[in-house]
């Protein structure tokens, strides 16, 4: 990557607009998994509890600690509960990556909506959340590669609680704001991960060239950001291929339409959950919803649906 792309990034700013507490935003690993396109089926219609479990995981010398969301069995609704029973089903996995100094609660409303809407969410938290440079070296790609394949791997531990109930087979998906999505940005480039066919990189910069996943990618971003450059995810967009979209947020700065309480924020979470319905699921007619979706006053759409 080049230090021009490395140059995009707003390194001044210390935190943006709040999403729970502030936020700033090699080869392929191993695996369990054989990716493919998903069979095309409906995804969960109803929405489900959540259950949340903690894993303190690691990496080499870097610490992993990781909660993973999930639907849950249980009236829909409320927090997230420890260690719920998983939900009756098959849930494909949904990664969210998060921004600088924060952690795996900071993005509760994109974690919550995941697992609700029918994915088991790995979000890991990165022992180094104000490094920059940990980013930009790999390190926080790599630790999701890391998360996605002890995920994986809990399908078929005997006497987990996960086990047989995660979809080893279509593929994942995975997402991030700011320092997060150039994690997610990084995995489809520098650092690729070949399980991965569904990505959302949200407030990133270009992280390089594309590695030549076969992914669907959408990327979130408000034309007013002052920590990431709108031109370099647009530059980034432009160099992949289809399936992908751009949902802008006109006037909006580096996070403020990932806040349930921010006007356009019901774009935000339908594009966000239909694309990972479509990718992951199969769910064609979530793909026929993403224009409207994503249409609104404060918000432009571009998209190419078709490989």
């Amino acid at each position: 990557m080049s230090m021009r792309r490395r140059s995009l990034l707003g390194l001044g700013v210390a935190a943006a607009t709040g999403v729970g507490t502030s936020l700033l935003g090699g080869s392929a690993a191993a695996g369990t998994l054989s990716p493919r396109m998903a069979s095309p089926r409906q995804a969960p219609t109803a929405q489900f509890a959540i259950g949340v479990r903690q894993f303190n995981w690691s990496r080499g010398n870097r610490q992993l600690t990781t909660k993973i969301f999930y639907p849950a069995s249980g009236a829909a609704g409320g927090n997230p509960i420890p260690n719920a029973p998983i939900a009756n089903g098959v849930f494909p996995i949904a990664e969210w990556s998060h921004g600088m100094g924060c952690n795996s609660d900071c993005y509760s409303s994109q974690t919550h909506d995941l697992a609700a809407a029918g994915f088991i969410c790995p979000a890991p938290s990165f022992s180094d959340n104000t490094n920059i440079g940990s980013v930009y070296n790999g390190n926080w790609s790599k630790d999701v590669s890391e998360v996605l394949t002890r995920t994986l791997a809990l399908n078929t531990t005997a006497g987990d609680p996960f086990a047989g109930h995660i979809d080893t087979r279509a593929g994942v998906g995975v997402s991030g704001h700011s320092m997060g999505g150039m994690t997610t940005h990084g995995l489809l480039t520098a650092w690729p991960d070949n399980r991965i066919v569904a990505a959302v990189p949200v407030a990133c910069v270009d992280m390089g060239n594309p590695a030549g996943l076969h992914a669907k990618v959408l990327f979130i971003h408000g034309d007013h950001d002052p920590t990431c450059d709108y031109n370099s995810a647009r530059a980034a967009y432009a160099e992949l291929p289809s399936p992908k979209a751009f949902l802008t947020h006109v006037g909006a700065d580096h996070g403020q339409y990932l806040t349930p309480d921010y006007r356009y924020y019901a774009q935000t979470k339908n594009t966000f959950l239909d694309w990972f319905r479509w990718s992951l699921y199969g769910d064609t007619a979530a793909r026929d919803r993403l224009q409207g979706d994503a249409t609104s006053n404060g918000t432009s759409w571009q998209a190419a649906l078709t490989q």
